[in-house]
């Protein structure tokens, strides 16, 4: 009898391991995500971060905390106020240089995973202007001096600077074009259509989504073109501030001249470098393991998968994220 007794005991403490009875219970986490203003797409990855470590470890939280954006959630991130915080990929290497905003470098942060790569640098101009100066790329624009009146990204947005640097590239700096009678604004994205819609613009430098609402409702309002840029512009930028460059395809737009190639920035999650390790981990699997719970939360996020989320190069990975891509044979 005490055999069997004993056996029975054995077998019914197997059993409950295979069910997971006596198991440590799952890692739940409670973690705030810093992103942008509230209601755009950074608030809606948020939302898919959320869910996917929710999949992965019930019970857990990420709470989307808005902030002033990528710049602001470096020092964000570095004062332990949130414990993730999404940041471009180009403010993020500017932080770790120590380059304006910053006044010295700054490198407690470290990948997690890329988020998307397809915000290009799209140069958009009144079809009328394009045709009576003969613009066919954006070098043409400082070989012809032209007094053009452009538009960048407000001031503190990356891609005011990158747009700056994209034209002092091609050979028109904001100084020189101002020089030529022309002007280059500073404005939100949102001002920007109006702009030109009133002629008070002729230009804009922004980093938007392909077919972006806002280009499509200027788009039916006013005669457009894409402006490309040069080989040799494009990677001037793209390894002055370590961002790739991409090629917008011919069907993207009805009024498009052709392929256009350009630069484009990348959207990244980060952690500090002396976050705890167990929690690294459980989020870059949780990503990488619930994918569909990110590509799910917007259309312009159907081309995220778990081999992009591992091919940074701005910023080093998180040894703990890193270690996870390894394992799945993605680094």
């Amino acid at each position: 009898m005490k055999f069997s007794r004993n056996f029975l005991l054995l077998g019914l403490a197997a059993a409950g391991a295979a069910l997971g009875i006596n198991s440590p219970a799952q890692a739940q986490y409670n973690l705030t995500l810093c992103g942008a203003s509230p209601g755009g797409l950074w608030s809606l990855l948020g939302a898919g971060i959320d869910a996917a470590v929710k999949e992965a470890h019930p019970g857990s939280t990420v709470t989307y905390q808005t902030s002033g954006g990528g710049y602001a959630n470096v020092l964000q991130l570095d004062q332990k106020k949130c414990d993730l915080a999404i940041i471009h990929d180009a403010e993020a290497k500017a932080a770790t240089k120590g380059e304006k905003p910053f006044e010295k470098p700054f490198n407690s942060m470290k990948t997690v995973a890329v988020l998307y790569t397809w915000a290009p640098m799209q140069l958009i101009l009144h079809k009328s202007y394009a045709e009576e100066h003969g613009i066919k790329t954006i070098e043409d624009i400082g070989a012809k001096k032209l007094p053009i009146n452009i538009l960048l990204n407000r001031r503190g947005n990356v891609a005011s600077p990158v747009g700056a640097s994209m034209l002092t590239a091609a050979g028109a700096s904001p100084e020189q074009i101002e020089s030529w009678g022309g002007s280059v604004t500073y404005s939100a994205s949102k001002e920007q259509g109006e702009l030109m819609r009133d002629r008070r613009a002729d230009a804009i430098l922004n980093s938007l989504f392909i077919n972006h609402r806002s280009i499509r409702q200027l788009a039916s309002a006013i005669d457009l073109t894409l402006i490309p840029v040069g080989d040799a512009t494009a990677s001037t930028v793209a390894q002055e501030w370590s961002i790739g460059k991409f090629t917008i395809p011919a069907s993207a737009y009805e009024w498009g001249s052709g392929d256009a190639l350009t630069v484009t920035l990348s959207a990244q999650l980060f952690a500090r470098e002396d976050a705890d390790e167990k929690m690294v981990t459980d989020v870059t699997a949780a990503l990488v393991d619930h994918v569909d719970k990110m590509t799910g939360v917007h259309k312009a996020m159907a081309p995220l998968d778990a081999k992009l989320m591992a091919s940074s190069q701005a910023v080093p990975y998180h040894p703990a994220a890193a270690a996870v891509y390894k394992a799945k044979g993605l680094q």
